[in-house]
């Protein structure tokens, strides 16, 4: 969010179920509201294999504090580095665990895949239910069957719970479960195997329910025997659970020299039996080397390298890059849970910490403890420290034409709340909203390269990225980037540009494209030099060696000053490739470009001495670009309702609660003259829309209060004041209210006035008088 006050609203869905048998009370469509404000899931660009090998992808585990931890009144941890990772799963030790709204419109604004759990621990309880899992739910009425059994009839197999596990999986938005049973099947073989055919039951209705992109990951723990016996590799024992299953997450207590044998066991596999024949029909898929992910736990409970900082010498043997193995980081919050109880700790230095085990460190190097070798283990030897995403390919979010980009750089917590430039909200202990988080700008960190845009030899100048939690333009934050210019006799130095990469994208060529940058100088450069900022595009690194050559052409360019030292820069251009075979509705290629800031000095001379300044980067948005003939609509807030709680007096001691609601509208110019004369002619008579989507779509809504002076009169929309914002809790277009979490005290039957502002997801924030308000008693 966040939200004013110190109390959060009660969930409108169960978060998780502690049981299959409390699993059974839930239905699709009849509990509580439904979460209709997630963002739904849009794969990347599918990168292209090199020497005919694809790297290993990156699955995070993501075990924190038992889960359900995130508060809108502190600050927690949050995940950042999606542009390395394909898969997140959110764990904890109940039942069923379901992702949380705003983790999985996060993953999903990145195009990241995010899993639920379904675990089964204990010897009792766990393997109970494991077993109700198999036959299903138990009747209340007196039955049985007709015939007698007989020794041939084994364990039944029921669809029950794959069904209602898919059917969840839809109504909430997220794209599979990781599967982890950690308890022995008293059942033994005949249970396993049911259990096997059952997990496939569960990926055709994940596929059906969920879309192709859903998965199920299998979890090496119980064997074909029944018996909890950890592999730490794929082999025999758990075999039929990986080919049942999307893929497999071994457990992370295997020697250095496992992730070579499972590639071993991996390709000895009869390729029938992994679907890669043109006969075979018993996988959906082709089961790839990429489908297993070797387990690294990050907290270093028996993990190769000791975990922490040593990770990086299990993701070398498990060789993504080479071998092809997919890895699985366990536990990655503990750069959080291990760090926050020491003294001085705080929120930036745990940033400091994060980010260099993920993308290294600013300056210096890593001192990695030394981790004990296992007995049996052959003897390796590692180099210097390296961070995680240096294993895996950067990944853009997806298409800007599918999902519109929108970034405000922010982590998914803060301090503060910012609407156009304008200080909304303050916390002393901070808030934490995932649904807030966008991207960080995957080209900035550990610290932004710069780049001359000639060939000039001169050094080049050095960037430091860094937060800005008390300035910005919309959100909880923007970011620093505070620049160092060493000084140069060169001639040429009085007139230079550096370019600034920001953000990678993946765009479709011969797309039309509509990009915006909101920025403001935060610290002033010297009185003989002078700036211009521009924003453009660059090949990325990142591109295949052999991708066709693509150009950019600048179609317009315009820059609009805003308030309080903000600036915007619109640009609209077009990406062209020299391909021989140019891309057609039925084979849309994509290609990966830089989104860069170009910053012009100059001066009068060259520059004598160093100097530094510092640019805050506010907003960042992409959108495909329609002629203005298909954007004549405005978008509007129709109307706001305030449905009160049927027991919301006796609840709220007297004072009651409600949620407000509200429906936006698009609106058109008036209709011109219409210019049709005869039904021959071959002229539309006004302009139509696209038929792609195009009605007005919203990030969130900012939420005003204000008390009426009398009974009848009220102040100015401007002296309204920020309660929050919509979106953390699942609801498109709701805000529950709590009285107590008002920043006034309501007098007796006074009523107050809530407005609802809406944010689009262009990054504009709609004017007062395109808004809705509701009067309530309160």
């Amino acid at each position: 969010m966040p939200i004013a006050g110190n109390k959060e609203p009660p969930p409108t869905q169960p978060l998780y179920f502690k049981s299959l048998k409390e699993l059974d009370t839930w239905l699709p469509g009849r509990l509580g509201r439904h979460y209709d404000g997630l963002l739904k899931y849009s794969p990347r660009s599918q990168k292209p294999a090199v020497d005919g090998l694809a790297n290993g992808k990156l699955l995070v585990c993501h075990d924190y504090k038992g889960g359900y931890t995130e508060s809108l009144f502190s600050r927690s941890y949050t995940f950042n580095f999606w542009s390395t990772c394909d898969t997140f799963v959110y764990f904890s030790h109940h039942r069923v665990t379901i992702p949380p709204p705003g983790w999985i419109t996060a993953a999903h604004r990145q195009g990241v895949k995010i899993l639920g759990t379904l675990i089964f621990e204990g010897d009792r309880l766990g393997g109970e239910d494991c077993l109700r899992l198999i036959i299903g739910k138990m009747p209340r009425s007196t039955t049985g069957q007709v015939g007698k059994a007989t020794s041939s009839v084994t364990l039944p197999l029921s669809p029950h719970y794959a069904r209602v596990l898919a059917e969840l999986a839809k109504e909430r938005g997220f794209d599979g479960y990781l599967l982890n049973v950690e308890c022995p099947l008293a059942g033994g073989a005949e249970q396993t195997r049911a259990l096997a055919a059952w997990i496939t039951i569960l990926h055709s209705e994940i596929l059906e329910k969920v879309g192709p992109h859903g998965q199920t990951i299998w979890y090496d723990s119980v064997v074909i025997t029944g018996q909890l016996a950890w592999q730490d590799r794929l082999n025999g024992y758990n075999l039929p659970f990986f080919l049942s299953s999307t893929g497999l997450f071994s457990n992370y207590t295997w020697r250095n020299d496992y992730p070579a044998l499972t590639k071993k066991y991996f390709t000895s596999l009869d390729q029938s039996l992994i679907g890669n024949t043109p006969g075979s029909q018993s996988q959906i898929a082709p089961k790839k080397i990429q489908d297993i992910y070797m387990g690294v736990d990050v907290w270093g409970r028996g993990s190769h390298g000791g975990g922490g900082f040593g990770c990086y010498k299990a993701l070398t043997h498990i060789a993504p890059d080479s071998l092809g193995l997919s890895a699985a980081l366990f536990g990655q919050a503990w750069t959080w849970e291990s760090e926050q109880d020491k003294p001085g700790w705080t929120w930036d230095k745990w940033w400091e910490y994060e980010s260099k085990l993920w993308v290294g460190p600013v300056t210096g190097t890593v001192e990695v403890p030394p981790a004990p070798r296992k007995k049996g283990e052959p003897e390796c030897l590692h180099g210097p420290f390296l961070p995680i995403t240096s294993f895996f390919p950067r990944s853009p979010p997806p298409d800007p034409a599918h999902i519109r980009f929108h970034t405000t750089f922010c982590p998914g917590t803060g301090l503060c709340w910012f609407v156009e430039g304008v200080k909304v909200y303050q916390s002393e202990k901070g808030w934490t909203d995932v649904d807030k988080q966008t991207s960080i700008g995957d080209m900035l960190w550990p610290r932004p390269m710069l780049y001359w845009d000639d060939h000039r030899e001169d050094v080049i100048p050095t960037a430091l990225s860094t937060f800005c939690m008390d300035d910005a333009w919309n959100g909880g934050n923007s970011l620093r980037i505070s620049i160092s210019c060493p000084e140069s006799d060169d001639e040429l130095a009085a007139y230079r540009t550096i370019w600034l990469p920001i953000q990678s994208l993946s765009l479709t060529p011969q797309g039309h494209y509509h990009a915006s940058v909101v920025y403001k100088l935060d610290v002033n450069l010297p009185e003989d030099v002078h700036t211009e900022i521009a924003l453009a595009l660059k090949p990325s690194s990142m591109s295949s060696p052999d991708s066709p050559h693509h150009t950019f052409h600048l179609t317009s360019t315009t820059t609009t000053e805003l308030s309080r030292g903000w600036n915007k820069i619109d640009i609209q251009f077009t990406l062209e490739s020299s391909s021989p075979n140019p891309p057609t509705i039925a084979r849309l290629e994509t290609f990966e470009i830089a989104l860069v800031i170009a910053i012009l000095m100059e001066s009068e001379e060259p520059t004598k001495k160093s100097f530094g300044f510092s640019l805050l980067v506010g907003q960042l948005n992409v959108s495909a670009s329609l002629p203005r003939s298909f954007t004549e609509e405005d978008a509007m807030v129709l109307w706001a309702d305030y449905t009160p709680e049927s027991t919301a007096v006796e609840r709220a001691g007297g004072r009651p609660r409600g949620t407000l609601s509200w429906e936006v509208a698009a609106s058109f110019p008036h209709v011109p003259t219409m210019s049709v004369a005869s039904p021959e002619d071959p002229l539309s008579a006004w302009n139509i829309q696209p038929t792609i989507a195009w009605f007005p779509s919203f990030l969130y809504f900012n939420i005003y209060a204000q008390p009426f002076i009398d009974q009848w009169n009220i102040g100015a929309v401007e002296q309204a004041t920020w309660i929050g914002t919509s979106g953390w809790d699942g609801q498109r277009f709701g805000f529950d209210v709590l009285p107590e979490n008002l920043p006034f005290e309501a007098e007796p039957n006074r009523k107050v006035r809530f407005y609802i502002q809406g944010v689009t997801d262009h990054g504009e924030i709609l004017k007062w008088e395109r808004c809705a308000f509701v009067d309530v008693a309160m």
